[in-house]
Formats: C-alpha cells, structure tokens, sequence
C-alpha cells in the first residue's frame, strides 16, 4: 500500500471517530436553543441537498421511484425513528449517556436478524456479548427507574425514548441491506436524507414547536453546533464511511460503533461538564465490550463461512 493511501485511511478513520463520536455533543449544544425535530429536520435537509449535488456532479443524480420509496422507509426509520429519538433523548439526558444507550445498535441487529431469519443462530459467544450488553443498559437504567427525574431532565424518559429508537433503526438497517438502492451510494445517502428531513418536518409541524420557535432566540452556539452537525457530521463523516468500507476491511470499519461512545463521553465530560461516575464507566466498560465482541465474532464467523464452503464444494 502507497504511503499516501495509507494517511488517508488514518485520516479517515480519525474523522469517523472523532466526527461522529462528537455529533452527540453537538446534538446537546444545538437543540438548547433550537427544537429538536425542527433542528434535525433542517440538518438533514440541508446535508440531504448538499450530497445531492455531489452525486449530481459524478453524473448519478437519477433515480427511479422505487428506490426513493426505499429512501422513504428506510428515512423513515434511521432519521426520522433513529436520529429523531436521539435528538429528542438529549433533552432529559446527557450526550455521553446517549451515546452508550445507542452503542446497544450492533446487539439490536444481531437479534432482529436472527428472529427474522435473516441472520443464523447466535453463537454462545456472541450470546455472551448479548447478555453483557443488555447489563450494561440495566446497570445505566437502574437510577433512573428509582429516581422520576435529575434536575428537572427526567433521564427515565430519555433513555426510553433511546432504547426504542435504537430498535428502529436497527429494523431499518436490516431492511436496508436487503433493499433495492440507488447505484451511487452518495445518491442513497441524499434521497435518504432528504426524505428522513422533511419527515423529521412534519413531526416539528405536528408538535407545535415551529410556532414555539424564534430564530432570533437562537444562541451562537447552538447555531454553531448546527452548521457544525451538517457540514462535519453529515457530509464530511458520511464520506469517511463510504470511503474507508470502499478501501477497508469492513471489520475495521465497524470498529466506530464502540469508540463513537468512548469519544462521546469524554467530550461530554470535557465540555458540558457531564458526570462521570462510577455506574457509567462499569455500564460503558460492559457496553462496549459487549459490542465489540459481538462484532467480531460476526465478523470472524463470516471470514470462515466461505472457507467451510469451499472446502466442500464438489467441484474441488
């Protein structure tokens, strides 16, 4: 491998760990002074625009009805029931929190895939990361079911709002990958987006909060943390992702589903003065661990499936 390819892949990854381990911060910052869905909403149309114009650039700007309605459904559940929980969730809970409540994703997809009969049995392996990661949840959960609220923040309603749509986008995501999409991936990630923001919208509209709103109440930093989120968290990072799953193994690459939390929790700590107690860091250490067992046993038991099926392949 070229030296320069190899910078840019340390690049990227130091992007896709620090960006988006850093967007649950920037979440925190923007919706202080911004509502939620109407803050997310625009993100996502916003950046849904700007990839757009990306893909209309290469030439792959076209798309037939079907994949938008794909982009739809699939909108529907990772932006509008996946990021709109998370964005919501920050209102009655800290950004770290949060981040280690949605590190349960991996785990989420694993048993969904397995009830649907898309993905085999668990090994017990892969059990013992289940079991460990949903401890770690109950470790996290266990304060706030016996206390109704921190400050005013009610964290037992967060981390509900968490759990469910960390289930919904793990539904999505698995819908996602037996889908018909676009050809471009930055074409998909547009109609995605662009179809999740305006749902995120219209949940704004229902819920009153565009007449709540006053753009002349918005402070620097939450405008900041918002242009922040769509430049940096949406364009930027999402390239890093295609990027490094076009030129990286994709084991590597899933490596930020356990250090996006870690990020999350130390800026969170660094930067909005979140606690750090002891609970968080035993329930981040079983999370995280949990997850990153899970992924790599997923990974390994993929690697060795083709290699059992060559070894007994007739034609050998």
């Amino acid at each position: 491998m070229a030296a320069p390819t190899k910078i840019r892949i340390i690049v990227a990854f130091a992007a896709l760990y620090l960006i988006w381990g850093s967007t649950y911060l920037g979440i925190r910052f923007a919706i202080e002074t911004v509502p939620p869905f109407l803050m997310a909403g625009t993100r996502f149309l916003i950046a849904g625009v700007i990839m757009y114009g990306i893909a209309w650039l290469q030439g792959i700007g076209k798309s037939n009805w079907a994949n938008w309605r794909t982009s739809l459904i699939i909108g529907a559940c990772l932006i509008l029931g996946g990021n709109g929980g998370v964005t919501v969730s920050e209102k009655y809970i800290d950004s770290g929190l949060a981040a280690l409540i949605v590190a349960v994703v991996p785990i989420y997809i694993v048993v969904l895939g397995w009830a649907s009969g898309i993905a085999p049995r668990p090994t017990p392996i892969v059990w013992l990361g289940l079991v460990g990661g949903f401890v770690g949840v109950g470790v996290l959960l266990g304060p706030a079911l016996r206390f109704s609220s921190n400050g005013g923040r009610h964290p037992a309603i967060g981390m509900a709002i968490l759990l469910v749509s960390s289930f919904i986008w793990s539904a999505g995501s698995l819908y996602s990958r037996t889908a018909k999409h676009a050809a471009s991936p930055f074409l998909t990630a547009a109609q995605q987006m662009l179809c999740g923001g305006l749902l995120l919208l219209l949940a704004s509209f229902a819920t009153g909060e565009t007449r709540r709103f006053h753009p002349g109440s918005m402070s620097i930093l939450s405008l900041a943390s918002f242009a922040y989120l769509v430049i940096i968290g949406a364009v930027v990072g999402y390239t890093a992702y295609i990027w490094l799953l076009r030129n990286c193994d994709p084991a590597k690459v899933a490596t930020y589903a356990y250090v996006n939390p870690i990020v999350a929790v130390l800026l969170g700590a660094a930067f909005a003065g979140e606690t750090l107690t002891m609970r968080t860091l035993v329930a981040a250490a079983l999370i995280i661990g949990s997850v990153a067992l899970v992924i790599t046993a997923q990974q390994l038991r993929l690697r060795a499936e083709p290699q059992i099926s060559a070894a007994v392949t007739p034609a050998d």
